[in-house]
């Protein structure tokens, strides 16, 4: 084709034409640097919303099954009912209360939570994030007037114990006497350290058998909860799941029950991981609108220093149609070198990031320790298109203006 052939020799600039060369550098450089940080930032948002999501999952269950208001005590019977739902994959009975711990160097306010150790490891991932002992540790107390605790590991460094410890649990709920409220104290032998990579849950959070607690608590046999786990697969339809289960268990239930899962749980938080990806997006194009602009400066001065040429070509038959296609053609060389070296620079870059790790992240600010990187193809794509889009949009104005030269003006 004429104009790829025309638009090739215009891009090739002799001596005289070098500065116009140059800054077609540096368009296709801005498009490469643009086009490389919206992959590798996106990579990331992405990587800290799936690590995020991760983590909350293993520490908290897909659907929460509560009475409002109330404690459950038919928890077993609609377990069994939860279970029957499609998509649930696990149910187990729960318990917590807010309370305080001392240890060898102090004390600190904990949540306390009861899980049954038979059935948990089928709804929550503690078992995963054990870094000593098990789950199954809390029902194999050799003294059950000692019952067995596992703490998050910050906690368990604040306090100064390890597994094979004892503290002590104190609630404010205690018997009334003449001279007040006698705090409860329970003393607890530690059997496992857990590990979620949150400082929030492992500076904070313990776990008890369910009977334990239930006996510190002396409430009866009653829970706070039911939580559920659903198929992986069906992680994103975990509120339709939910809707399932509120509407089989309210069905000729005079008290009902709420079930939420957890994308509402958390529906502020990943709202604003959503929010900031956008704006971060909108932020780095204009690295690649920038690009754009120089463009269009490039084109301009092609089109003012070949406007004999323009001419020329118009005088033996070119049509304006074609002059645009020459111009055209040379956004779009640079377009795609720009956006293709951008690419493979940003998806080179991830995949170091992602291997190696060399950057790390202080534990109690972030979730995570080291930088997370998620390549999702949409976003590479979307990158891709948008710098494409862009760059062709600012060869538009040139090209039009070197179509509107006539020879008679030019030549005269």
């Amino acid at each position: 084709m004429v104009e790829w052939f025309i638009s090739f020799r215009y891009l090739r600039a002799r001596h005289k034409q070098r500065f116009i060369s140059l800054i077609s550098l540096i368009s296709v450089a801005g498009i490469t640097v643009g086009v490389m940080a919206l992959i590798v930032v996106l990579s990331v948002y992405s990587g800290f919303t799936e690590g995020l999501r991760d983590q909350i999952l293993g520490i908290n269950s897909h659907i929460i099954v509560q009475q409002p208001g109330g404690s459950i005590s038919d928890y077993q019977a609609l377990r069994e009912e939860i279970l029957r739902v499609d998509g649930v994959t696990g149910a187990t009975p729960y318990l917590y209360t807010q309370t305080l711990m001392s240890g060898a160097s102090g004390g600190s306010g904990v949540i306390l939570r009861g899980i049954d150790p038979d059935t948990a490891s089928g709804v929550i991932n503690l078992g995963k994030q054990m870094i000593r002992g098990s789950i199954h540790d809390l029902k194999t107390e050799a003294d059950h007037r000692v019952p067995h605790i596992i703490l998050g590991k910050n906690l368990a460094d604040e306090l100064r114990v390890s597994k094979g410890d004892k503290v002590r649990l104190i609630s404010s709920a205690g018997p009334l006497t003449p001279m007040g409220v006698i705090p409860k104290i329970k003393t607890c032998k530690i059997a496992g350290i857990f590990e979620t990579g949150m400082y929030e849950y492992d500076s904070s959070l313990a776990y008890m058998s369910l009977s334990a607690v239930q006996a510190f608590l002396e409430e009866g046999d009653i829970v706070h909860g039911i939580e559920a786990a659903v198929q992986e697969n069906k992680l994103n339809q975990a509120d339709q799941i939910a809707r399932q289960i509120a509407a089989h268990l309210n069905d000729g239930r005079e008290t009902p029950l709420i079930a939420k899962d957890w994308m509402s749980m958390n529906r502020n938080l990943f709202a604003a991981f959503k929010l900031e990806k956008i704006g971060m997006f909108i932020c780095l194009a204009l690295i690649i609108l920038v690009a754009a602009l120089n463009i269009i400066s490039a084109l301009i001065m092609v089109v003012m220093e070949k406007e004999k040429d323009i001419a020329i070509l118009k005088s033996m038959g070119a049509t304006s149609r074609s002059i645009m296609k020459i111009f055209f053609f040379q956004g779009l060389v640079i377009a795609f070198s720009g956006t293709i070296l951008g690419v493979a620079g940003g998806l080179g870059l991830c995949d170091l990031l992602s291997r190696y790790k060399f950057i790390e992240l202080p534990s109690n600010v972030y979730p995570m320790s080291t930088l997370p990187i998620k390549v999702l193809p949409m976003d590479v794509t979307i990158v891709a298109v948008a710098a494409i889009l862009i760059t062709l949009a600012a060869t538009i104005y040139p090209s039009w203006k070197a179509s509107q030269i006539h020879p008679g003006e030019v030549l005269a």
